[in-house]
């Protein structure tokens, strides 16, 4: 700032909050200030409107947050890695996928084995629905093969979402990497094992948690000393934002989880600055903008103060951190309204500073995504990247008032909910107790109460719905065409051996069975060597016996699935699409609001709505009511005139099956109104998805 600039603010006085309050109280008019102005969010931290330097933190560090070691980044010509998630159901999809994946802009190989394989089942093994769904069928060193051929695993990071199959899985892997000459030296990404987030993801695990440590434990000393860029433990936040939980849920557990592992791999004389190194974190990105960016930013923080607690060093407090946009909020209606989401989402996870990012396609609820799904995607990113230069900036938003503030509130009430986990013997125990499922259920049951009184809005289901839209064609797969298929592949594969190397097949897994702790990976790679598949490996690790882990899974849903299964119910009406009439009783200025607001109201149903002409008496209005056709009537005017139409209309409609609503609250006339057949009331705030249904079902419509 020049010296005339400072000049010439010097002759203006500093406004305070106190005078901007009383000129926002009195554009209010008498209303409530905090009623109106103030927003309370589900992770119980009260958003003011309006923010300055005294709000920031004390202590604020003037280190960014967003992304720490920059230099370090495995990306240092780009701000994040682009990794793409691919949904398809065999090797060589995947292939062609990834090979067009990176072909167009992606820089990093992600891949999700299906729920067999990451059951650590092989196709013959598993029942048919678990072939294909949620990912790759992978059972062989040649289904490996085929996987990735022709990518190169040097310059593009590798990451694997496993489940229960992550030894297994990287037994496969690194015996093909073995017989081509590649180095597991070279490999950067993440072999995901996360056996918390597999139990609470799906309510099992095929072994014990002790197991599954050992097993973690065996595969992270084996990468240090052969694939030391390459990590092995992942911490999955995003059930939790899946079922609907709080962004303080999602950290506390999260943080909660990573503590768990630290001190499990601890126990196998792994320290912190050898385990800490080897984690990843995601996270999910929903809607709410700022909040998202702050738990990016939060959950650095909280990471940063649980290895100090550790003992760990400076270089061990560094995050990686994987964004991903989030599914709770994606919608079957108004379907490329979810490239609009994503694109938002993906703009909070940069500046949130993650350090690789997905964006899922806007019809993966729906379907298989096909290129142009994936395209879109993915220029999703490369737009934040190439055009906006967002990635320039480190830390984007460190310093903003609002956003300090809220990062703050977040860590702290995070920090609060982990430490109240830990007093209560931690997530494990919380997972069995059912105890952390609860929390995330009541903060979900909240957020659709909202969702269906149309306070929290969901573009193009509840509110500004296109009824007469026409549902995109799905792509199904068909698992037991697909179960038969990899069954015949698998054992062909196991048939074309021959008995020489049948015999070295079982020496080596019996090897494995034998195998000491200190060499059991290198026992399952001699294995995956000789051929044996990826589920003879698991069950011959020699802790993998016949106890299972159960637990309560978290409820993962959607937000929008109330209001698609009242679309559904409506397209399927017997009597065609459900048509509702809104009376205009009375002049413009009585029926003008109520009328567009009903036709908000009725569209998230799937009902068509006709207008009338104002109508000047209640006879008339009938006999049009009557004429038509409407499956539903919706009586529109002021509260002062309603005691004059209502009763007669509702009798006047008596003995047909047209449905009676009345726009507004009854108030003292609702028994009347009642006893002459009116029974459904709408107005601002009403549970609209339990009034439609309910409408719907006394129409007939099966539900």
């Amino acid at each position: 700032m020049n010296e005339s600039q400072e000049k010439l603010l010097a002759e203006f006085d500093s406004a305070t909050v106190a005078q901007w309050r009383a000129l926002a109280e009195a554009e209010l008019k008498g209303a409530d200030f905090e009623k109106r102005l103030l927003t309370r969010t589900p992770e119980g931290i009260t958003i003011q409107p309006l923010y300055t330097q005294a709000d920031l933190p004390s202590g604020l560090d003037d280190a960014p947050v967003g992304k720490e070691h920059a230099e370090d980044s495995t990306f240092s010509n780009k701000p994040w890695g682009i990794a793409q998630e691919i949904v398809c159901s065999t090797p060589s999809e995947f292939n062609q996928q990834a090979k067009e994946d990176i072909a167009g802009g992606a820089h990093c190989i992600t891949l999700h084995l299906d729920a067999a394989s990451r059951a650590a089942l092989d196709p013959d093994m598993a029942t048919p629905d678990l072939i294909g769904r949620g990912g790759v069928s992978i059972a062989t060193v040649e289904d490996v093969a085929r996987a990735f051929q022709g990518l190169d695993l040097r310059k593009n990071p590798l990451f694997v979402r496993t489940g229960g199959a992550a030894l297994a899985f990287s037994a496969l892997l690194f015996a093909w990497m073995k017989k081509n000459g590649r180095k597991p030296s070279d490999l950067t990404g993440c072999i995901e094992m996360d056996p918390l987030g597999v139990l609470s993801h799906e309510g099992a695990l095929p072994f014990t948690l002790e197991h599954a440590y050992q097993e973690m434990a065996s595969l992270t000393k084996w990468s240090v000393e052969n694939a030391p860029h390459l990590r092995t433990i992942c911490v999955h936040a995003r059930a939790w934002h899946e079922a609907g939980g709080s962004a303080v849920q999602e950290l506390a557990f999260s943080m909660a989880t990573a503590v768990e592992y630290l001190r499990a791999m601890q126990s196998h004389d792994l320290s912190v600055n050898v385990v800490a190194p080897r984690m990843r974190f995601t996270f999910a990105i929903g809607s709410d903008f700022f909040m998202e960016i702050a738990k990016f930013r939060a959950a650095r923080r909280l990471w940063a103060g649980v290895v100090e607690a550790f003992g760990g060093s400076e270089k061990s407090k560094s995050m990686d951190l994987h964004g991903h946009t989030s599914r709770y909020n994606k919608t079957l209606c108004d379907p490329y309204v979810n490239l609009l989401r994503t694109t938002t989402e993906a703009f909070a996870g940069a500046l949130g500073g993650c350090d690789t990012l997905a964006v899922a396609p806007f019809d993966q609820i729906l379907r298989q995504p096909d290129s142009l799904s994936r395209r879109l995607a993915r220029n999703i990113q490369i737009i934040l990247q190439e055009e906006s230069s967002i990635g320039q900036v480190v830390d984007a938003t460190g310093g903003a008032y609002y956003v300090e503030s809220l990062t703050s509130s977040l860590a702290e009430k995070a920090w609060a909910l982990f430490q109240k986990i830990e007093a209560e013997g931690g997530i494990a125990q919380s997972l069995k107790r059912g105890t952390v499922q609860q929390m995330a259920a009541t903060v979900a049951d909240a957020r659709l109460k909202d969702v269906a009184k149309r306070k929290k809005i969901l573009v193009g289901t509840n509110m500004y719905a296109a009824p007469d839209e026409k549902p995109l064609p799905p792509r199904p797969i068909d698992h037991v065409s697909l179960h038969n298929a990899r069954s015949r592949q698998v054992a062909d594969y196991r048939t074309s051996s021959s008995t020489e190397r049948d015999t070295v097949i079982l020496e080596t897994l019996g090897h494995l069975l034998a195998s000491g702790f200190d060499t059991t990976m290198e026992a399952a790679i001699e294995a995956a060597s000789a051929g044996a598949t990826l589920g003879e490996i698991a069950r011959a690790l020699p802790w993998r016996g016949r106890e299972h882990t159960v637990g309560v899974p978290v409820c993962i849903h959607r937000a929008a699935r109330s209001y698609e299964l009242l679309r559904q119910a409506a397209s399927n009406f017997e009597s065609g699409q459900p048509t509702v009439f809104l009376a205009k009783l009375g002049a413009p200025k009585d029926h003008r609001a109520r009328a567009d607001f009903s036709a908000g109201f009725f569209a998230p149903g799937g009902f068509k709505v006709i207008h009338s002409d104002p109508l000047t008496d209640a006879a008339s209005a009938t006999r049009a009511i009557r004429q038509s056709g409407a499956h539903v009537v919706v009586l529109c005017s002021s509260d002062a005139a309603y005691p004059e139409w209502v009763p007669v209309i509702a009798r006047g409609l008596a003995g047909s099956n047209i449905v009676p609503v009345v726009a507004g609250r009854p108030g003292e006339h609702e028994e009347e109104w009642k006893q002459a057949g009116i029974r459904h009331f709408i107005y601002l705030g009403a549970d609209t998805v339990a009034i439609l249904k309910s409408i719907l079902m006394q129409m007939g419509a099966t539900l």
